[in-house]
């Protein structure tokens, strides 16, 4: 950290200095913490110019289209690594060696089992219950199953929870989906890669066998890898201030997946092929096209841009050749389908969008890879919830891993009453 200062001047006190604080990359960030002896503090809704914390775990620079994982470019890791390497690397910090690697993908392929009970506890929900809120309630009750291994201050214990729930999480996740469409849940096989388990117990019924695709499974593996982790974002924020009062990890990762389910965080893949159907078919995206444009029009293309990426999001260069292997494999003929090719088309050539750089974001592919695939709309936040735990878990081990950890305790400017009196019924 350089040493480096900025002066405060507050109306009616003397000026006074605070600290600057530089990381490894990113912006330097000025260190508040002592704002409030002077009588006041910053405000920021959203939180937008403010770090809540220090982490090592991932870098995001928008304005250049970067995203970092423990200092790896994600473009080489989804050519050159699979998911569950790269959930080692998140959790642990550094690359395994091979053994390594064949310890851990033995250890979560062997835990991928869940409690029987599980299974029973499936049966308080009606049919027609949001898999989000299957999900939520599940993950949240896992901590019943394991309340003899929640010491959160053992790191030894904090790691078994980080591999359970990476492990379990894509069984409870097939669970979820399986009993929504009244089929029978399916068992994971530990004879299978984590994407191919999971694709299994989606889409195979005991009356028939199942082949995984291999393109598939690597598509799944890929989308797995894109969602782990994203800094910041409103779920991991979520997960890390339920973690900082000392809440079980369970109860934390049910939490992440409460934020995720807004839709204006996780939703984003849903609401492009919402878009994509309203659109109906190509002979409409003229229409839909000008509309965009027209500043007086409140109708938005979603999947293009990004809130964090101001240049490309380097996800997107990734999943837009998987979306394109995909679609190549499975040889769909869906009008929907058809209307996403002509708008990615049309993303990349038109002068519009081009200068705004509203390029096709990993939301737009995904959403089109997980619909060929035939995962209906109301699975895609939770496949991303399953891919974003080993982010959450990851934060929040780091969280309590620091010397000097506080409860999450934000501010706020009031703009109440202001102190009056109490005043009896018969006289108001």
């Amino acid at each position: 950290m350089a040493d480096k200062k900025a002066t405060v001047q507050v109306t009616g006190q003397e000026a006074f200095e605070l600290p600057i604080m530089s990381g490894t990359a990113g912006n330097d960030v000025i260190d508040v913490r002592t704002l409030g002896s002077k009588g006041v503090f910053t405000y920021d809704p959203g939180f937008l110019a403010t770090a809540s914390c220090q982490s090592k775990i991932t870098f995001i620079d928008g304005g250049k289209g970067i995203l970092l994982h423990r200092g790896y470019p994600i473009e080489q890791l989804a050519e050159n690594s699979n998911y569950l390497e790269l959930c080692f690397l998140l959790l642990h910090g550094e690359l395994p060696s091979a053994e390594e690697l064949a310890v851990f993908e033995n250890t979560i392929t062997n835990h991928t089992l869940v409690h029987e009970k599980i299974a029973t506890f499936f049966q308080g929900f009606v049919i027609e219950a949001h898999p989000m809120a299957m999900l939520c309630g599940v993950v949240g009750a896992m901590s019943s199953f394991y309340h003899d291994d929640l010491d959160i201050t053992d790191p030894e214990q904090r790691k078994r929870s980080a591999y359970r729930l990476v492990a379990k999480l894509p069984t409870i996740a097939a669970m979820a989906y399986k009993y929504s469409i009244g089929q029978p849940f399916v068992y994971p096989r530990n004879d299978l890669s984590y994407s191919e388990n999971f694709l299994n117990m989606m889409f195979s019924v005991p009356a028939e066998d199942y082949v995984v695709n291999p393109v598939l499974a690597d598509a799944m593996d890929k989308i797995f890898m894109l969602h782990a982790d994203h800094e910041q974002n409103a779920s991991t924020s979520t997960v890390r201030l339920a973690g900082s009062s000392g809440a079980n990890p369970y109860a934390c990762i049910a939490a992440g997946i409460a934020s995720l389910w807004g839709p204006a965080h996780g939703g984003a893949n849903e609401a492009c092929l919402t878009m994509l159907e309203k659109i109906g078919s190509v002979d409409r995206i003229p229409e839909f096209v000008a509309k965009a444009k027209d500043k007086a029009d409140p109708f938005r293309l979603m999947g293009f841009g990004h809130r964090v990426y101001k240049n490309f999001d380097p996800r997107a260069k990734v999943m837009r050749q998987t979306c394109h292997d995909v679609l190549k494999a499975l040889h769909i003929e869906d009008p929907l389908l058809d209307v996403a090719m002509e708008l990615e088309r049309i993303a990349l050539e038109d002068p519009y969008f081009v200068e705004k750089k509203l390029y096709p974001n990993v939301d737009f592919y995904s959403g089109i890879i997980l619909k060929a695939m035939g995962i209906p709309t109301s699975m895609f936040t939770v496949i991303f919830a399953m891919s974003r735990t080993i982010g959450w878990i990851s934060h929040w081990d780091e969280m309590l891993g620091e010397e000097g950890q506080k409860i999450g305790r934000p501010r706020q400017l009031y703009t109440g009453a202001p102190q009056r009196d109490y005043v009896t019924a018969d006289k108001r």
